[in-house]
């Protein structure tokens, strides 16, 4: 199982490996539209951990420009470990 741990609101979740993240996000309050990766709205900024998430994917490559610490989270996938995000 990994963790996500949302810094905003202190909570955390148990996920399984290689699985969406996209649901615990909405949980926490991560605003969310399309889901497809085209809208931008479910934006957040990993702090901890970017090596356990999946990578980039072509949605966010358009959409964010510089690949850094931005993430769309309709479209991580987290392997492992832990994850730490705000958004």
């Amino acid at each position: 199982m990994a963790k996500l741990i949302i810094d905003d609101t202190s909570e955390a979740f148990d996920i399984p490996d290689n699985s969406p993240i996209a649901e615990a996000c909405e949980g926490a309050g991560v605003p969310f539209a399309c889901t497809e990766g085209v809208c931008g709205t479910c934006v957040i900024e990993v702090k901890e951990g970017m090596e356990n998430l999946s990578e980039f994917t072509q949605e966010e490559e358009d959409f964010l420009g510089d690949l850094d610490t931005e993430r769309l989270a309709c479209q991580c996938n987290i392997k492992s470990g832990t994850v730490k995000v705000s958004y």
